[in-house]
């Protein structure tokens, strides 16, 4: 009976011990998720994450959720090893203290004490919080740029996410897929930077000379063999191609690789050794590892899916795509954007809700200022010459010929408005496609077709002009009952002026700008950074949590 007693006596000095390391511990969490901050993180401010933290652990009372008995539960294993692989998504692995968790799992080892176990556990749900939503909506929110996209509705409650999905799962890379965004030419992004990484591991140092007149084919150039191996490395020149027997001579398949690869990179694919040709082939592979990094990071800020199938515009692409229910690109276009150093096309996304056929263009007040009345105090003539027209601000006409003293200075004083009358000489063509928005930026037609065989194409002063006008205002009017591409080309040659045709159904309208892009056929094309957007993202990534 003595025995029993101090067996008893043993056992509840025992659950006492217990409840007091547990309540200590409790506090420990407590005190470090107000505090906000936890040294020995790289990264140790989190008080961006703090609300989301503290909605986490008060269900629990600020038990410990990633240990139990000493040791990390199976998803906390799962997670360290994804935080150790998020190189493969285009993070950095250091943000999540990749290098950190074998010292943090050993301090777990034998009786560690509450602070041990605190430290550990709010140091992988800050970890955990900061993977999720950087997979999800990416690390810089694209509003700190000006750009006008929302990632608002994409973001998770991510201590309920943690709760109920996190700490539940049997299948943690499963449920991570479903945070990253769902579209295809996402995951080819991932599968193209991690080749690039290889790549740039296997890569020379050796840059090729440069030239003072572009080498043509059949001519001699220094570069070659260091070119050869360059081309056979990312997989411009196959490895069986026939080469020169010369060694020092530029010519036969070799030429081919160099207008292969000046075509995944922007330029013009004439074979020729210019000096742009040799600048992109002297960009080190580590700076295409970086613009694959941007562009996935650029891919987190789209919604998770689409209203309805949409127009992306690739600015340094020069592109227009449009999509179909299933995301697949069911038209593909040239375009010319915004010059890149006065009158850049702005990134953001609004709905196309109408055209108009033959359109009046209205020519907006900086033009108006910055042109037209500099030419007409030379040419009182210039107006009527341009098919152009002077009107009130609410669109009476005032003249359409030789201006007057007095025009000219209400002119001036921003108190008239000029516009072009329709016709095929219009700076829009003979239709527009309006998504309304604050930039003044829509879609239209040129009557300057010869800007599309450019290899380069920001010559706007911001509109996106397009290559193939009747074929997307008929895409765009696929809902709308009898609208062909023949129908759309005839308002355009012969219809009224400035016709109006509302759509059935809002098109989603995405003007975004990525410097990597992989193709469904395994190529990687790379741009310019025309508007220096990749440089100030990059600069904004460097400088770690939290992030703007």
């Amino acid at each position: 009976m003595h025995n029993l007693k101090h067996l008893v006596g043993k056992i509840a000095v025992a659950i006492v011990s217990l409840a007091c390391v547990s309540a200590g511990q409790q506090a420990d969490i407590q005190n470090l998720v107000t505090s906000g901050n936890l040294e020995g993180m790289r990264w140790p401010n989190f008080s961006d994450y703090r609300s989301s933290l503290q909605k986490f652990y008060l269900p629990s009372s600020y038990t410990a959720s990633w240990v139990r008995e000493a040791r990390p539960v199976p998803q906390a294993l799962s997670l360290i090893e994804r935080f150790r692989d998020a190189g493969k998504k285009g993070l950095d692995p250091e943000d999540y203290d990749a290098s950190r968790w074998d010292e943090r799992i050993r301090a777990l080892q034998g009786s560690p004490s509450g602070a041990v176990v605190a430290r550990f556990d709010v140091a992988l749900t800050v970890c955990t919080m900061r993977y999720v939503s950087d997979l999800r909506i990416g690390r810089i929110n694209p509003q700190h740029f000006d750009f006008g996209l929302s990632v608002e509705r994409k973001k998770y409650d991510l201590d309920q996410f943690l709760r109920d999905r996190v700490l539940t799962t049997s299948d943690l890379q499963a449920l991570l897929d479903e945070v990253e965004p769902p579209f295809a030419g996402y995951r080819r992004t991932e599968q193209a930077l991690a080749r690039y990484i290889e790549l740039a591991r296997a890569e020379e140092e050796v840059k090729l000379p440069d030239v003072t007149k572009p080498i043509e084919p059949g001519h001699s150039y220094p570069g070659v063999p260091r070119l050869v191996r360059f081309l056979r490395l990312v997989g411009d020149l196959p490895t069986d191609a026939t080469l020169p027997s010369d060694p020092g001579t530029y010519d036969g398949s070799l030429v081919d690789g160099v207008k292969h690869f000046q075509r995944r990179h922007g330029l013009d694919a004439d074979g020729r050794l210019g000096s742009s040709t040799i600048k992109q082939l002297n960009v080190p592979l580590r700076d295409r590892v970086l613009q694959l990094q941007l562009t996935l990071e650029r891919w987190r800020w789209l919604p998770a899916e689409f209203s309805a199938p949409p127009i992306i515009v690739n600015i340094p692409d020069f592109r227009l795509r449009a999509l179909d229910e299933n995301n697949k690109v069911v038209m593909d276009m040239r375009v010319v954007v915004g010059k890149g150093m006065r009158t850049q096309t702005p990134v953001f996304t609004r709905d196309m809700t109408y055209i108009v056929l033959r359109p009046y263009w209205n020519v907006p007040p900086s033009i108006l200022r910055s042109e037209i009345v500099r030419a007409t105090q030379r040419d009182r003539g210039y107006i009527a010459s341009k098919n152009y027209e002077v009107t009130t601000q609410d669109g009476k006409v005032v003249t359409s010929g030789e201006i007057s003293d007095e025009v000219l200075a209400q002119l001036r004083a921003g108190k008239l408005a000029v516009r072009q009358k329709p016709g095929p000489s219009n700076a829009l063509g003979l239709i527009k496609l309006i998504f309304p928005n604050e930039h003044n930026v829509y879609l239209h037609s040129t009557p300057s077709q010869s800007l599309f065989s450019r290899s380069r194409r920001d010559f706007s002063h911001g509109c996106i002009r397009v290559e193939k006008p009747a074929e997307l205002g008929a895409w765009v009017l696929r809902n709308n009952p009898d609208w062909t591409v023949e129908r759309v080309q005839q308002g355009m040659q012969s219809g009224k002026d400035n016709v109006t045709i509302n759509l059935v159904k809002p098109v989603p309208v995405f003007i975004v700008y990525g410097t990597a892009l992989a193709y469904e056929n395994g190529e990687v094309h790379f741009t310019d950074d025309i508007y220096g957007h990749d440089a100030k993202l990059a600069a904004a990534l460097a400088k770690g949590y939290p992030y703007p």
